[in-house]
């Protein structure tokens, strides 16, 4: 079986959104199905991050060649080994299934009873276009439950446009290496900002709790997300972080903890 996790305090806080709050009625929760950064993510690079198991055994990240700013969930497989084994027993659970309906059935019987909303890959992506596909079939057979992602494979939604259901949402995200294929063809996109002026800058409101990237009344409006996560130290994305919660961007009741970041 595979391990969904419990939403964080960050998606907890769609709840408060009516159109969200639908999915949630009779104690229905949220939750994510994730995979190992960078390992699953086959069109990353300007956030390629991978944790990977050094000489002296233990996790260490290694950036991707074109990094820009490091991978939240990648540094978060790095620093637990519960987080990093969860992530794992997925991708290769879902890797063994050379079969599309196999793999869709297998996400289908993992899902936990309660689940109301359900973010695809909180880490990782969309590894194979069988693998996406087998998503949509979950979510057609599941019009009751939203489903939405990020992703970095858009070539897989292009070639499975035409069968994405209504509570399947996907967002672009920029800092891959197909991004030509946002403008080209129209899709709804978030992009990765370093201060709130630049997003200001580039007319993009910022998404704070996932309730853009989610909601099917905004699946053709584009948003920026603030940078976060752990930076390489010196880097332009560290300063702008240190810069960000100088400011106070980052409040305590959006910060997420470790417990909340668990698979559970």
């Amino acid at each position: 079986m595979l391990k969904y996790s419990k939403a964080n305090a960050k998606t907890e806080a769609m709840a408060a959104v009516p159109e969200l709050a639908a999915y949630l009625e009779d104690k229905r929760k949220i939750y994510s199905l994730d995979l190992l950064s960078g390992y699953s993510c086959p069109f990353a690079k300007a956030c390629l991050s991978k944790a990977k198991t050094g000489k002296d055994g233990k996790r260490h990240i290694v950036d991707g060649p074109d990094n820009e700013f490091r991978c939240f969930s990648a540094s978060q497989e790095a620093q637990y080994t519960n987080v990093y084994n969860a992530r794992m027993h997925n991708m290769n659970l879902l890797r063994r299934q050379a079969d599309l309906h196999l793999m869709a059935h297998l996400l289908s019987v993992s899902m936990p009873d309660n689940l109301g909303i359900c973010r695809i890959h909180v880490a990782g992506d969309f590894f194979n276009r069988n693998y996406m596909e087998a998503w949509t079939l979950v979510a057609r057979s599941n019009p009751d439950r939203l489903f939405y992602a990020y992703t970095k494979s858009l070539q897989y939604w292009l070639d499975l446009k035409d069968d994405i259901p209504n509570n399947m949402i996907l967002t672009a995200s920029y800092g891959g290496r197909d991004d030509h294929l946002i403008a080209t063809e129209g899709l709804r996109s978030a992009i990765v900002v370093f201060s709130e002026a630049e997003a200001d800058r580039i007319g993009a409101e910022i998404d704070h709790d996932d309730s853009h990237a989610a909601r099917p009344s905004l699946k053709n409006q584009s948003f920026a997300l603030l940078i976060h996560g752990t930076q390489p130290k010196g880097s332009e994305a560290s300063e702008a972080l240190k810069a960000l919660k100088g400011k106070g961007s980052y409040s305590r009741k959006k910060k997420l903890t470790l417990e909340e970041s668990m698979v559970q």
